[in-house]
């Protein structure tokens, strides 16, 4: 983490709700609104949703991106204020992420190739549980996962979906990835594990035509999946910006004492 350079042309992008418009309009008469591809950052106004989209649309751009809370859930987000923002930003942490590469192959031979901030996850598609093979850097580690589905997580993912799952909270800096079941249901007291960021995943499906399987990366679905490939993107940084004392790396450490 390191402090940012002063920011001075914005680029604002909102939700379609009331509240983050509002919010949009009265920052951009305040402080301009510049193109996205002409502005130094890129201040997001609504929830993680929003939050996580904005990252997509920027990922390649290398522009800090910096989230203010107009939406629901706002647990990647700083907290609203139209007071100073120029000085919000230059005084700002930033917090580099990089995103999972999801490479799926479907039962008809297509390939599907997606990126994930948050976690790639395979779901059943019918009521039968999914049968699952894991190989872990072309390595056999599990013959076979009778579950839900099963989920790769990132650290700044980890407070998410794979949370939810009871999968662990990972520290920002950590460099792990999470495996975590999805209602697994053998073996029954498997509850995942910690992989190094470098790590080359595949789920195999097993039973591909009586057990369906899709496969997510964040919100980018490729249904009838037989082979997932899973690995982080290092050529790709994404720039985060948070207030001091109020960095991603502290939520996440928070979470984990309920706080």
């Amino acid at each position: 983490m390191s402090t940012s350079p002063r920011q001075d042309r914005i680029a604002f992008v909102a939700s379609t709700s009331a509240e983050a418009q509002a919010a949009l309009a009265q920052l951009a008469s305040q402080y301009g609104n510049h193109d996205p591809q002409d502005a130094d950052v890129v201040v997001a106004l609504g929830g993680d949703g929003l939050m996580l989209q904005t990252l997509h649309q920027h990922m390649r751009t290398g522009k800090p991106i910096y989230g203010m809370h107009r939406g629901t859930v706002g647990f990647l987000m700083n907290e609203y204020s139209t007071h100073d923002l120029h000085r919000r930003l230059a005084a700002a942490r930033e917090t580099v992420i990089h995103p999972l590469l999801m490479r799926a192959t479907d039962i008809y031979g297509e390939v599907h190739i997606h990126h994930a901030i948050n976690e790639v996850s395979l779901f059943r598609q019918t009521h039968q549980a999914a049968r699952l093979r894991i190989i872990i850097d072309e390595r056999e580690r599990m013959h076979e996962l009778v579950a839900d589905g099963i989920l790769v997580a990132t650290p700044a993912g980890s407070t998410a979906y794979n949370l939810s799952a009871q999968g662990p909270i990972l520290p920002i800096n950590a460099q792990l990835l999470a495996l975590t079941p999805i209602s697994a249901f053998r073996p029954r007291r498997w509850r995942g594990a910690l992989l190094p960021d470098n790590a080359f995943v595949v789920i195999e499906v097993l039973e591909v035509d009586k057990r369906p399987v899709a496969a997510v990366a964040d919100h980018d679905e490729a249904r009838d999946v037989r082979r997932v490939e899973v690995i982080s993107d290092k050529t790709i940084a994404m720039r985060m910006l948070f207030d001091p004392g109020h960095s991603l790396e502290e939520r996440i450490l928070s979470e984990q004492f309920g706080t």
